[in-house]
């Protein structure tokens, strides 16, 4: 929970990584390669999921864990061939001790010849997991909402005395003989920026 900063606490944060990560852990002649990306979608995972396994086409194992959504409700875990839940659960685990969301991480295994185990496999998979979260950055985010305006120019001034005093984002805008734009804010302050947008006079929007 963050403070706006004007009394108000709202629950529209999540954390999760900044960038890309990867590296190596090694248990007994095994080579275990981790990665973590951020996400938004499915569609997101499923690429890098595809990427990884062109390029460590020979590795016997890609397990992974994603997780998906502020409250994390989204999420699946996949062994690929390993013993059930030696894998994909002890990476989702780190993922979920992390309290992180929109976040894949994928540990790919090249037998080194001597088995592990169970135990083993699930001590090497949450190691991994854990060191690719470790060598990122952890960042906060707001879950976010966003209107489209239209309104004419002389409103501009009360327009962007709004978008100024919350803090609003501006992702795209036109000006013309009726001014058009469309702006993001964290979901915590929505119905107080959608009042004060109420309260325009001649200002029509649209909550996208």
């Amino acid at each position: 929970m963050s403070d706006f900063g004007n009394g108000s606490t709202f629950e529209d944060t999540y954390f999760t990584i900044s960038h890309t990560s990867e590296g190596l852990f090694k248990d007994r002649s095994s080579k275990f390669y981790y990665f973590a990306f951020p996400v938004s979608n499915e569609e997101e995972i499923k690429g890098h999921l595809t990427e990884l396994r062109k390029k460590h086409f020979d590795a016997r194992h890609h397990c992974y864990a994603w997780m998906l959504g502020k409250d994390g409700a989204h999420y699946r875990a996949n062994d690929d061939g390993e013993p059930n839940h030696s894998a994909g659960d002890p990476i989702l685990g780190q993922i979920r001790s992390s309290n992180l969301t929109d976040i894949l991480i994928v540990v790919v295994r090249y037998f080194g010849g001597t088995k592990l185990g169970i135990s083993g496999l699930i001590q090497a998979y949450k190691t991994s997991a854990a060191l690719a979260i470790e060598e990122n950055e952890i960042i906060e985010k707001y879950v976010t909402s966003s209107v489209q305006l239209v309104f004419p120019y002389a409103a501009m001034n009360e327009v962007m005395k709004l978008i100024k005093t919350h803090n609003l984002k501006i992702l795209a805008q036109e000006m013309a003989m009726d001014c058009r734009m469309h702006i993001e804010f964290r979901r915590g302050i929505e119905q107080l920026v959608i009042q004060s947008l109420t309260e325009m006079e001649g200002l029509e929007f649209t909550v996208i």
